[in-house]
C-alpha cells in the first residue's frame, strides 16, 4: 500500500503491518540511468573471474544470514517459511553456485569451424554485456525471480536496475541489503520501489535489455513500449499447466505431486498444477485418494504449516470469481468450501479445493488461476489427453505420469509447452542446467542454461585471417575466374566430388 511517499507491508497471513520502504519518484528514473552507466563503463571493464567473486561473495552473505531472509519473505509473502527456505532461497544460492562454476565457460569466447572456403581464417564467437538491464519481479517468489536474473546480467558485465514488486517491498529491500553487505560497487545494482507507474517510467527509460517476470497483460505492454525503442526481452509471464497421469502410473507419487504441484505457495506459482487429467479407469479412485490427502494439509503460519495464505488480495477476488463461476455452471466441490465460507477475517487463506465435474470452456480450466483450486477432469486415450493438455494460450510447464517412460516421452514431445517433466512437477525451473522458459502466451526468451547467460550478451561472430596474402579468390578482379569457381563448387558439393580436383582449381584460382 502506498501512503506518504511509503510502501507499507502487511502480513497477508494476519494483517499486521510489518514495515515501509521509501517510494522511487518516477522524476528519478534519468538519474538512474545516468549512474547505471557511468557504473557499467568500470564493471563491464573487470574481468569475468572478478565479477564471479562479487557473485560468490552474495552467495555467502544470503547463507550466512538465511534466517533473517526467511523471515523476510515469509512474513511479506504470507508463505510458510518453510517454502521461503525451499523454494526461494535455495533456488537462489544453487543458481549462484551454479554461475559460478559455470559462467566462465559459457561467457568466454568460443571457436568455430571455419568454411573450407575460407581456408587459413579462424573463427570465434565472444559475448559482450548489453550495458544497463531492467528487471522487473514478481511478488510470488520475490527473491528467487527477482535475484536469478539481476545475477545473471551482472556476471555477464551488466548493471542492473532492478524494479521489485510493490507487494512484497520488504523482500525487495532486502535485496539492496543483500547486494550492499556483499560489497558490490556503488550503482552497479540499484533497486527502485514503486508500483505501476515507475515500471512504466523505467520502460520507457530506454534500458539495454529487459527481463520481466509477471502478467500476460503487463507483459504485452512492456513488450509494446520495447518494440517501438528496438529493446530486446525476455519475458516470464503465466501458465495454466496441465499434468496427465496415465493408468499405469505410480499413484500414490502422482497423487502427492499433485498435491504439492497444485497447492505449494497456496497455488501461487506459474508452474502450479492447474489443471489435472486422469485416465478414466482410475479416476474415481485417484479422486478418493487425492481429496483424503488435501484435508490432511494444515493450513497457517507456523513452522511446521504446509499452506500459507495468498499474498495478494485482488488475486483473492479472481480466484474466487473463478470458483463461483464453476460452481455455478454445475462444478463439484470435492474438497475446501464454497467462497462465501472462506474466512479471511485473520489473513488471505483459501482453503486447498478440487473440483471435478468442470470442463474445458470454464474460467476455472481456462484462464490462469493463481491460486490453490484443482480442477480434475477425466480422459480415455493418449490423444485425447495430449489434445486437452494443449487446449490452452498458454505453454509453461506441463507432467506426464507413467512407468512407460517411452510412453510418456512420446506424451511429452507433443506437448505445447516451454517444459515438461515426466512422474515430477514444477522443479524445472530450479535445474540451473536447463533454459527455462514458455511457449503462447507464457512468454518470450529463456533464462538458466547457458541460453540464460548468454541472452544476456551481444553476441558478436569474428573472422581473423592473418593478413598475409595479398588478395582473396572471390576477390576482384573476376576475369577469368566464373569457370573455375563454377568447377570449384562441382568438385566440391556434386554427387561425384573429387577433392584432388577441388585443390588444384583452388590453387589456380589463388593465382588469379
Amino acid at each position: 500500500m502506498q501512503e506518504n511517499n511509503k510502501l507499507h507491508s502487511y502480513h497477508p497471513a494476519t494483517g499486521q503491518w510489518i514495515g515501509k520502504v521509501e517510494l522511487t519518484a518516477t522524476s528519478d528514473v534519468p538519474d538512474l540511468y545516468s549512474k547505471a552507466r557511468a557504473a557499467f563503463a568500470t564493471w563491464s571493464g573487470l574481468r569475468l573471474p572478478e565479477r564471479i567473486k562479487y557473485i560468490r561473495n552474495i552467495r555467502i552473505y544470503m547463507t550466512e544470514h538465511l534466517d533473517d531472509i526467511a523471515t523476510v519473505i515469509a512474513d511479506d509473502t504470507g508463505k510458510v517459511k518453510t517454502e521461503a527456505v525451499v523454494a526461494d532461497l535455495l533456488p537462489v544460492v544453487d543458481g549462484l553456485c551454479h554461475i559460478e562454476k559455470h559462467a566462465k565457460h559459457i561467457l568466454s569466447e568460443q571457436k568455430k569451424t571455419t568454411p573450407l572456403l575460407f581456408f587459413g581464417k579462424k573463427s570465434y564467437v565472444e559475448y559482450i554485456p548489453r550495458g544497463v538491464v531492467l528487471v522487473i519481479s514478481p511478488w510470488n517468489y520475490p527473491l528467487q525471480l527477482a535475484l536469478i536474473p539481476v545475477v545473471s546480467a551482472l556476471v555477464a558485465g551488466n548493471t542492473v536496475i532492478l524494479k521489485p514488486s510493490e507487494v512484497t517491498p520488504l523482500v525487495g529491500k532486502q535485496i539492496e541489503d543483500i547486494v550492499q553487505g556483499a560489497g558490490l560497487p556503488p550503482h552497479v545494482v540499484q533497486v527502485a520501489h514503486g508500483g505501476g507507474n515507475l515500471g512504466a517510467a523505467l520502460t520507457a527509460g530506454k534500458p539495454d535489455y529487459i527481463f520481466f517476470t509477471g502478467s500476460v497483460r503487463t507483459g504485452k505492454m512492456i513488450q509494446q513500449q520495447a518494440a517501438k525503442d528496438l529493446i530486446p526481452t525476455t519475458l516470464e509471464l503465466g501458465g495454466k499447466d496441465p499434468m496427465i497421469v496415465f493408468e499405469d502410473a505410480n499413484i500414490e507419487r502422482a497423487v502427492q505431486g499433485a498435491l504439492w504441484g497444485a497447492f505449494t505457495n497456496s497455488g501461487q506459482v506459474c508452474m502450479s498444477v492447474e489443471r489435472l487429467y486422469v485416465h478414466r479407469s482410475i479416476y474415481d479412485s485417484f479422486k478418493e485418494k487425492l481429496v483424503a490427502e488435501v484435508k490432511k494439509l494444515k493450513q497457517g503460519t507456523a513452522i511446521d504449516d504446509d499452506i500459507g495464505s495468498m499474498t495478494y488480495p485482488q488475486q483473492v477476488e479472481i480466484v474466487k470469481a473463478q470458483v463461483e463461476e464453476a460452481i455455478r455452471e454445475g462444478a463439484t466441490l470435492e474438497a475446501g468450501v464454497v467462497p462465501e465460507q472462506w474466512d479471511q477475517s485473520s489473513g488471505l487463506f483459501i482453503p486447498p479445493t478440487v473440483l471435478t465435474n468442470v470442463n474445458q470452456e470454464m474460467k476455472v480450466v481456462k484462464e490462469e488461476t493463481f491460486g490453490p483450486i484443482l480442477p480434475m477432469l477425466p480422459f480415455d486415450t493418449e490423444e485425447e489427453s495430449i489434445a486437452l493438455a494443449n487446449d490452452s494460450n498458454y505453454g509453461l510447464n506441463a507432467s506426464v505420469w507413467s512407468s512407460d517412460i517411452k510412453k510418456a516421452k512420446r506424451v511429452a514431445s507433443q506437448l505445447l509447452s516451454g517444459n515438461v517433466l515426466i512422474n515430477e512437477v514444477i522443479v524445472t525451473v530450479a535445474n540451473h542446467h536447463l533454459p527455462f522458459g514458455g511457449i503462447k502466451e507464457s512468454g518470450l526468451g529463456r533464462y538458466h542454461g547457458e541460453a540464460g547467460l548468454r541472452d544476456f550478451c551481444h553476441e558478436k561472430s569474428v573472422m581473423v585471417d592473418k593478413g598475409s596474402k595479398n588478395s582473396e579468390l572471390y576477390w576482384y578482379p573476376y576475369r577469368e575466374k566464373y569457370p573455375l569457381l563454377k568447377d570449384l563448387i562441382y568438385h566440391l558439393y556434386s554427387k561425384k566430388r573429387n577433392w584432388a580436383k577441388f585443390v588444384r582449381t583452388y590453387k589456380k584460382l589463388l593465382k588469379k
